[in-house]
């Protein structure tokens, strides 16, 4: 993507059915107005979990999304850019005001991007990875300890809150997860202590918020969905996620409109005359309310 002609190419088949997906996926499941009043996304986001590729909106399995996902991004502009990324559970339960909230499941930051770059590992940001070791002609000895200034970053970038496995409760609805990525104003680097001092506690993350605070832009997006399933109790509990014990059940509504009355040729043939007949009405709602 290093010239004009492959990123327009790019672009415009983005746009002919992927932008076209990603604008119905915000729409179908309300990301605007629930998480920003307004967007519309300007880059290629796309989501996979233990190298399958997902679809935007797919329900995935508690299983899957228990270690970070890879994004692979594509920009169409030229130049250098620094990017955040956040992924958001616009969806956790509130039982003391019988609502919903949001909770923050993962944040980088500071992060360097180009349109030649199109994949990011999500679990190799802010950590160290060991560099390959050259085979050496003076001593064949495999039992040499790597140095410690062998140690390279694994990609650019600064975690600031790491990945929380996707999870929902038993009962409760599909949980949307969105993953939005912001442009930071005039490419400035944020300060990640300060972030951490502000969204260590996670609950009641902020989309709009964040992105005020920091003058940030929402420039890409993608989103999957999760739900309770036989796997979701063990991650909690490996993660040490409380919870995993409660059960959601929706109360009973019951109906505050009287029985209805038989009308027609139920009400006209009720009488001890047409007995005979009832076996044969027995099913028939005005009829069944008539004999109680």
């Amino acid at each position: 993507m290093n010239k004009p002609i492959y990123r327009y190419l790019a672009h415009r088949k983005w746009c002919s059915m992927d932008r076209k997906i990603i604008m119905q996926r915000i729409e179908q499941f309300h990301i605007v107005p629930d998480l920003l009043p307004k967007f519309e996304p300007i880059m290629d986001v796309k989501l996979k979990f233990r190298g399958y590729k997902i679809q935007p909106g797919a329900i995935l399995n508690s299983a899957m999304t228990e270690n970070p996902p890879t994004l692979r991004m594509q920009v169409f502009d030229k130049g250098e850019r620094l990017f955040s990324i956040v992924v958001v559970d616009s969806d956790v339960p509130q039982i003391e005001t019988d609502s919903f909230g949001r909770r923050l499941h993962f944040m980088a930051t500071n992060i360097p991007w180009d349109p030649t770059r199109n994949s990011l590992p999500l679990s190799r940001l802010g950590r160290q990875a060991a560099a390959p070791q050259q085979p050496s002609s003076e001593s064949s000895d495999c039992s040499t300890a790597t140095p410690s200034s062998s140690l390279v970053p694994a990609e650019k970038g600064d975690l600031v809150i790491p990945w929380l496995p996707p999870f929902a409760q038993k009962g409760s609805p599909y949980h949307r997860l969105s993953v939005f990525i912001l442009r930071h104003n005039k490419d400035q680097l944020l300060d990640v202590n300060k972030l951490k001092e502000l969204y260590n506690g996670r609950d009641g993350f902020s989309v709009k918020s964040f992105r005020d605070k920091f003058g940030l832009t929402p420039v890409g997006f993608t989103m999957f969905r999760t739900e309770w399933d036989d796997n979701t109790a063990d991650i909690m509990k490996r993660h040490n996620i409380p919870g995993w014990d409660i059960e959601f059940k929706r109360p009973r509504v019951h109906s505050a409109k009287p029985p209805r009355k038989p009308r027609g040729w139920e009400a006209k043939r009720q009488g001890p005359k047409y007995r005979h007949l009832w076996k044969y009405t027995k099913r028939i709602r005005g009829i069944e309310w008539s004999m109680r």
